[in-house]
């Protein structure tokens, strides 16, 4: 088994068993700036401290992978729908300092049998930092 990485209990691997693959990770970051007007001077800019970064990735589910993808859908919706926070590991390393929280989701199901069971599907994952 290869461990990619983990999104709290959802693991990513690469294995004989099962596959969840995870693809097109972006890492967002910014900081807080306070911009103060001066009159007959340009304004002047004062840093507030970091921002907090986001990531997004898509991860996909299918049964030619050994997975049951409604199942791994619904364990991310319920990541999401309970607000969660959890560790986010790439590698042996987690990412940012602390937990992270799934602000948005986007599933796609994009092959299912003719009696509605759902073969393959895609969820794009948009998570923030979590700050205690």
């Amino acid at each position: 088994m290869n461990k990619v990485g983990s999104l709290g209990p959802v693991v990513f691997v690469v294995s004989e068993g099962a596959t969840r693959t995870l693809d097109e990770f972006t890492r967002n970051s910014s900081a807080r700036w306070a911009q103060h007007d001066i009159v007959g001077q340009k304004p002047k800019k004062q840093w507030l401290g970091p921002g907090v970064d986001s990531v997004s990735f898509s991860v996909l589910f299918s049964v030619s992978l050994g997975l049951n993808p409604r199942k791994e859908l619904d364990r991310l919706t319920e990541l999401e729908r309970d607000g969660k926070a959890v560790p986010l590991i790439i590698g042996r390393k987690g990412v940012g300092v602390g937990l992270w929280v799934i602000t948005s989701m986007t599933q796609s199901w994009d092959v299912l049998d003719g009696e509605g069971n759902v073969y393959s599907a895609t969820a794009n994952l948009t998570l923030e930092e979590y700050v205690k």
